[in-house]
């Protein structure tokens, strides 16, 4: 019979004496367990003690996460919380250096439990520690464990932010602004400030009046590359909760000091390959950069204003050279509506009402003024072009410029928040001062090369664009280095080869109706959903490795999972590193039999995007994520690395309990192998001449010693 569920077997260690193997029963209380261990070593006061992991990060077990203690675990009997809380903070305020040393880096380690954070807090620990930074006594390896274990006490959101001192940041400010400051200092500091801006409106306008931009774009000049993700995401802090009204000035300021060109030479075509953490930082700034864009894109045009009436008249008297205007009013207004049906705007008599619509709203209307004044050329060329065409396919430039804009804000999400997990930024928006411009630019021809090559006229204009933004969106999937190399991607990716790749990445719906061809795919399906759930099953055995959730700053956990090569049981187990092929079953200590297994959960319903409630928000993870739901009332919880791992766990655990596999991958596979298994059924047989009978069958050979000689 198997074990009952409630009983785990695990051994315990204390230093000096020899483990002892006991099996825990999980309706005991803890407390009762911990006395029993006390009493097989005859320690008197049990209450003082209490159970931690061996391995790993070493937590404390508590009655909420005692049903983590799995069979085979090893546990380590050591002093309770409250009793190292009191020893730790006793030996950080002692008059010796070298005890309060390791009283420090004891303490760094110790944070990260939020048992002993809760416990050590309540000391008016973190108050200590401040007090310790502020009296500016501290330095070297001692401040850096001081601030580590502040930063990670702070992190567990016991306690608020706004507690923090006005000279308590003005330390810290301090050993940022210094030029030559230790780098374990500098990082944590900055990992304090960013904090600090992020968790407390307050702090953030204290933060912003001590430190200097100019002082952490000078950190983004050094080698190290975390020391640039650090001062690149406290810039990023201070852009996203600066007041709206400030954000263009201190846009302005960034360009002053030459942010950008600063970030494109030493971080992105630096010595050193993009980490996950920077690639992460940099799209945040390009999103937060693009959304100093959204006041314009949702301001109407105000058709009474004469300043914007100007740009519009500027755009006519660019292209036109209209100085010599007559005199007479009615032929001028005969003449400015020629004019603007010739610059392709809907509404000819009054284009202003053409930018009443929101998006794009002025952001339109700026980019069209851009492209007149700093390519006139290129302005002057489309605008001529189109006004020599017959009228049925001239292109409208400014009906296009103005659905323009508005695709490409969709493209880039203008105005939407960044996402947390997403590293998608783009070299090429580095490159330029006015890249968004730029980028206009190059799509505004496009638009007019894709219109001519389509020979559209425009009942076609709906078609055009829906082409335009496959160009857009398949080029900057390609992460273009430079606007140049966007223009030569853009070439390639010409209308000729837009339907082409549209034909064959289109699974051949046609032809596929008539009811003896639906029969035979029908026939066909079960053995091709049977060699997907093979695929599925294997690539489960082959195991895959996850990200642990959790802070930022901290170094990335992974563990991996993996099924045995029965179907029976699911191995899994921490590692300290992301591994580089194949993990044995030997290194993965916790197991999940497969007859567990009550169901497979998805999104909102996993428990750990229950429990964060600010992952409820984040679309990218959400989407990732998936737990196991086993006997009795246990969970393991996953985020996959990306979208094809999360369709081939999905489908192989489904496939395990016996459910229909029902991602996107599997519904794109099945499609993708029944089309090919069906063309090799139905391929066409050119020149061969099917006979009517069967081919008579040869005689029998006279004799059967044949053999081949391999010499």
């Amino acid at each position: 019979m198997p074990p009952p569920s409630d009983i785990v077997k695990v051994a315990i260690e204390w230093p000096g004496a020899n483990a002892q193997l006991i099996e825990i029963d999980q309706k005991k209380p803890l407390s009762s367990i911990i006395r029993e261990v006390c009493d097989g070593w005859s320690l008197s006061g049990s209450e003082q003690f209490a159970l931690r992991y061996a391995d790993g990060p070493q937590l404390y077990i508590t009655e909420q996460s005692r049903g983590e203690i799995k069979n085979g675990t090893i546990l380590r009997l050591a002093i309770s919380p409250a009793r190292a809380a009191r020893q730790l903070l006793d030996r950080i305020q002692s008059h010796g250096i070298d005890a309060r040393l390791e009283a420090l880096k004891e303490l760094a380690k110790l944070s990260a439990d939020p048992t002993f954070a809760t416990e050590f807090i309540n000391m008016d620990g973190i108050s200590t520690l401040a007090r310790l930074v502020e009296s500016g006594t501290h330095f070297g390896e001692m401040l850096a464990f001081t601030l580590t274990a502040f930063l990670e006490l702070m992190d567990h959101g016991i306690v608020s932010w706004d507690l923090i001192s006005l000279s308590f940041i003005k330390q810290i400010a301090g050993y940022v602004n210094q030029p030559m400051v230790d780098v374990s200092i500098l990082q944590r500091s900055l990992a304090i400030l960013e904090s600090m801006v992020l968790n407390s409106h307050s702090l953030y306008h204290r933060v912003a009046q001590e430190i200097t931009v100019g002082q952490l774009i000078g950190h983004l000049q050094v080698s190290n590359q975390e020391i640039q993700t650090y001062a690149i995401a406290l810039i990023n802090a201070l852009f996203l909760k600066a007041p709206e009204d400030r954000r263009q000035e201190m846009a302005s300021t960034l360009a002053q000091k030459h942010l950008r060109s600063i970030i494109l030479n030493h971080v992105i075509r630096g010595n050193r390959p993009i980490k996950a953490e920077m690639a992460h930082q940099l799209y945040v700034l390009q999103v937060l950069t693009f959304n100093l864009l959204e006041e314009r894109m949702m301001t109407k045009m105000d058709p009474s204003d004469q300043a914007q009436r100007d740009i519009i008249f500027e755009l006519r008297r660019i292209a036109f050279d209209g100085d010599n205007d007559p005199s007479n009013t009615e032929k001028r207004k005969a003449m400015y509506t020629k004019d603007y049906k010739m610059l392709g705007f809907t509404n000819h008599v009054n284009p202003a009402m053409d930018f009443t619509q929101t998006p794009p709203g002025m952001l339109a209307l700026d980019n069209m003024l851009y492209l007149a004044k700093l390519h006139q050329d290129t302005y002057i060329r489309i605008v001529l072009e189109n006004s020599s065409r017959e009228d049925k396919h001239e292109c409208p430039f400014g009906r296009c410029a103005i659905e323009l804009t508005r695709m490409l804000c969709e493209i880039l999400q203008v105005g939407e928040l960044p996402n947390e997990g997403c590293n998608d930024y783009h070299p090429m928006f580095f490159t330029h001062d006015r890249a968004w411009e730029e980028f206009f630019c190059v799509c505004i021809q496009l638009v007019n090369k894709t219109w001519k090559e389509m020979r559209a006229t425009a009942e076609d204009f709906n078609k055009v664009m829906q082409v335009v933004r496959e160009q857009v969106t398949r080029a900057l999937a390609l992460k273009p280095s430079s606007l140049d190399q966007l223009k030569s991607k853009l070439r390639a990716l010409s209308y000729s080869e837009i339907l082409r790749l549209r034909q064959s990445e289109r699974m051949n719906q046609d032809d596929f109706q008539s009811p003896p061809i639906i029969e035979l795919r029908e026939r066909i399906q079960p053995e091709i959903l049977e060699l997907i759930k093979q695929q599925r099953l294997n690539r489960l055995c082959e195991g895959s490795c996850f990200r642990k959730l959790g802070n930022r700053r901290r170094q990335e956990k992974f563990w991996f999972c993996r099924l045995s090569l029965n179907h029976k049981v699911l191995h899994y187990g921490d590692l300290d590193e992301s591994p580089q092929g194949e993990v044995p079953f030997e290194m993965l200590s916790d197991k999940i039999p497969v007859s567990d297994i009550k169901s497979v959960v998805t999104g909102k319903d996993c428990p750990h995007m229950k429990e964060k409630s600010a992952l409820k928000q984040n679309k990218e993870v959400l989407e990732l994520a998936f737990s196991i739901l086993y006997d009795p009332d246990e969970a393991l919880n996953f985020v996959a690395p990306n979208k094809y791992e999360y369709c081939i766990w999905t489908d192989g655990l489904c496939a395990l309990l016996g459910r229909e596999m029902g991602s996107d991958l599997t519904r794109s596979d099945l499609d993708t192998l029944i089309s090919m298994e069906m063309k090799l059924r139905l391929l066409d047989l050119e020149n061969i001449t099917i006979p009517e009978a069967p081919p008579p069958v040869p005689k029998e050979p006279s004799t059967y010693n044949f053999t081949y000689n391999y010499g």
